[in-house]
């Protein structure tokens, strides 16, 4: 294992075991054996050790993600994804707390990959005519109340004691984004269903039908037929 790699794995488990969600660089330095100034050198400072370790611990998350085979239903598979995601932030809420942390300055690299797990998902759905919404709106509310959720239950417990909260908030994220086709559905629903449907699959006419130019004033007329969530 080289230094680097040393100290973010002396990190990770420091702050694992923190009871206030905290780790010291020298106590990091001296776990790893290796001498403050080479944290320093290799990190800049601490905030940029503590976006290293958050990487790591969520890469071993987003690592299964990746990993995991698609099943049949996107449906199934954005339910399982909100359900690990708040099961993560359980079992890690240190290292949970500190990605969401405008503590750390930069964003670390592993919420936009959280983010774009999601919305592949999402494309899916939405390529079946399934959203009420474009992906990428579906996706910021979805991963949201995500968050807020998992924060509320690791660092309000007292408050918010019922595990069954993630799995009722869920299923209200879900039945806001996505259209059910056993239920009646409105003019207006089937429309922008419609809409969100061909702008997600407009990437993947081959060869492409339209001109630059004609892309564009079609893309301008779908969002405005898929209504005011498109642009969020």
């Amino acid at each position: 294992m080289d230094t680097r790699s040393a100290l973010i794995e002396a990190a990770a488990e420091l702050l694992a075991h923190s009871p206030n969600g905290d780790v010291s660089t020298r106590a990091v330095s001296e776990a790893a054996g290796v001498q403050q100034p080479v944290l320093y050198r290799l990190f800049g400072d601490k905030n940029g050790l503590l976006r290293a370790t958050v990487d790591h611990v969520w890469d071993q998350y987003l690592g299964s993600k990746r990993a995991a085979e698609k099943s049949p239903d996107p449906l199934q598979d954005l339910r399982a994804g909100w359900d690990s995601h708040t099961a993560f932030a359980l079992a890690h809420p240190n290292a949970y707390k500190l990605m969401f942390s405008s503590a750390l300055g930069e964003e670390p690299e592993a919420a936009a990959e959280a983010l774009r797990i999601l919305r592949e998902v999402l494309d899916r759905l939405a390529r079946q005519g399934r959203l009420r919404v474009a992906p990428d709106v579906a996706a910021r509310m979805v991963m949201s109340a995500n968050t807020g959720v998992a924060l509320a239950l690791i660092t309000r417990p007292a408050l918010y004691p019922d595990m069954g909260l993630s799995v009722m908030v869920r299923d209200a994220i879900h039945a806001a984004i996505l259209l059910d086709p056993a239920a009646d559905t409105t003019a207006n629903d089937a429309r922008q269903a419609a809409a969100t449907t061909l702008l997600s699959s407009m990437d993947e006419f081959t060869p492409q039908p339209f001109t630059p130019a004609e892309s564009a004033l079609l893309t301008q007329w779908l969002d405005q037929l898929a209504g005011p969530g498109r642009k969020g």
